[in-house]
């Protein structure tokens, strides 16, 4: 029997390196396949509805707590009620002690200290005015004449003699529209808050029919208004239709925000809202529908933000000096957009200096040479011609000019989140109601003045312009 004593030392240590060598071979596959249950485990819980799909399904030993951190972040407080906000008289709280409750001693009066409550009144009783509608017949044809009143419908008679007025229904829209509650969820908020009866058809019908009436009225002036804005923002999500395929787009300026639903989004869909002698500036993507020839004429800033993730994409796949043209090209936008803070902020002595420094090494950065790598000679064709334009660094030249589109990217994140909880449109027309009520409410929450938004959209159903800058 040959035993380890007999074997060549050399072969010892070569069965001892195979074991090393195997043993790390099962450690990392050990380590593979964990992760790949991993990802397996991942992609399972993705295709189907999970109570937190967010989780990573392991504890955290030391979580943090909850709350702004020490010294960190803006620290606010609830402001107490101005004198006219008083709807009570003050009550007087008086210290029922005798003695100190800590050693016995005596208590005198040292001054008092001011506390508010701020609740709710008991369930309103809803307001019901009875109209007493005279009718009368013509003798000669036997038409009935009925009386008029601004309040009452010419068809409100017979089973459709009991309606709820402006109020409930501009409450009702400004719940859907405004706060994004899905429509067969406001009339139990309105009944739990009000105490009024309302059906899900009724807000459907009454909003179709005021998006063809004064709803819409107003709405084709806030597109309008767009057009003599000096810097228009846009941005699209996607949207549905009827179950078919659309886009939702959004344009922000400063005084009106305007959404539109379309099957398509081109340069004709945006040119229905900025046409092609617009004379402010466009803060836009870099899509390809306002490159269109159509626009060339309107002058555009391109969303930084989306262009240093371009470059940052491209960086991240290249090595040594194929990094280098990326990485020089986020400096300098970057730089710019420093510089545009520094001179917000007033600390920057010589902006004009900087800005004409900085635009001639970014055009020479971009400038037509050889390139090896075909990811860097995209990045420098595609953004070399969009700063021939003069669509990178613009926003340098005027104070309304914002170097990002995220104002348009705002504008449509409360859309983003009805569209999972209403799934969009049923048809086109429930698609132009969206489109003009969320841009009505949108804008008289922005402009409104400290007005409270279903008292602007009663002022909009009555014809009324509620904000002479706005609608």
């Amino acid at each position: 029997m040959c035993t380890d004593k007999d074997r060549p030392p050399c072969e010892h240590d070569d069965l001892i390196g195979k074991v090393d060598r195997l043993q790390g071979q099962v450690a990392r596959l050990t380590t593979t396949i964990k992760e790949l249950r991993k990802q397996l485990a991942a992609a399972q819980r993705a295709g189907k509805r999970q109570a937190a799909p967010f989780s990573k399904g392991e504890r955290v030993s030391k979580p943090r707590r909850p709350g702004r951190k020490p010294g960190t972040g803006n620290f606010s407080y609830r402001k107490p009620p101005a004198v006219d906000e008083l709807t009570a008289p003050p009550v007087d709280v008086a210290v029922s002690a005798e003695s100190c409750p800590g050693c016995g001693g005596i208590l005198e009066h040292e001054g008092e200290s001011l506390a508010y409550v701020t609740d709710i009144p008991p369930m309103p009783r809803p307001q019901v005015t009875e109209y007493r509608v005279q009718v009368c017949r013509c003798v000669s044809c036997g038409r009935r004449v009925r009386g008029r009143h601004r309040d009452v419908g010419p068809d409100q008679y017979g089973a459709s003699a009991h309606r709820v007025g402006r109020r409930v229904m501009a409450a009702a829209h400004m719940l859907h529209y405004g706060v994004g509650i899905p429509v067969r969820r406001v009339p139990v908020v309105l009944r739990a808050l009000t105490g009024v009866e309302l059906s899900q058809s009724a807000i459907t019908q009454d909003a179709l029919r005021r998006a063809r009436g004064a709803v819409g009225d107003a709405y084709q002036r806030l597109r309008e208004s767009v057009r003599e804005s000096a810097v228009v923002h846009t941005d699209d999500t996607g949207w549905r239709v009827g179950g078919e395929g659309a886009f939702l787009m959004a344009f922000e300026t400063d005084d009106a925000t305007v959404y539109q639903v379309r099957g398509r989004h081109r340069n004709e869909e945006v040119r229905e809202v900025v046409p092609g002698d617009y004379a402010g500036v466009m803060v836009t993507d870099r899509a390809r529908s306002y490159d269109a020839r159509a626009l060339s004429g309107v002058r555009q800033q391109k969303c930084l933000a989306h262009v240093l993730r371009s470059i940052s994409e491209v960086v991240q796949t290249k090595v040594g000096r194929g990094r280098s043209f990326g990485k020089r090209l986020s400096e300098l936008l970057r730089e710019a957009m420093e510089l545009r803070e520094s001179e917000r902020r007033g600390e920057m002595a010589d902006y004009a200096g900087e800005k004409e420094r900085l635009r001639r090494e970014v055009s020479h950065h971009l400038r037509d040479r050889p390139m090896p790598d075909r990811d860097n000679l995209r990045l420098q064709n595609e953004l070399g011609w969009q700063d021939d334009r003069g669509n990178l660094l613009r926003f340098l030249d005027g104070a309304g000019i914002e170097p990002t589109n995220n104002r348009a990217e705002r504008a449509l994140r409360g859309a983003v989140i009805a569209r999972k909880v209403s799934h969009c449109s049923r048809n086109e027309a429930g698609a132009d109601a969206f489109s003009a009520f969320t841009s009505v409410i949108r804008t008289l929450y922005r402009n409104g003045g400290g007005q409270p938004v279903v008292d602007g959209l009663c002022g909009v159903f009555s014809a009324e312009p509620v904000h002479a800058r706005s609608i």
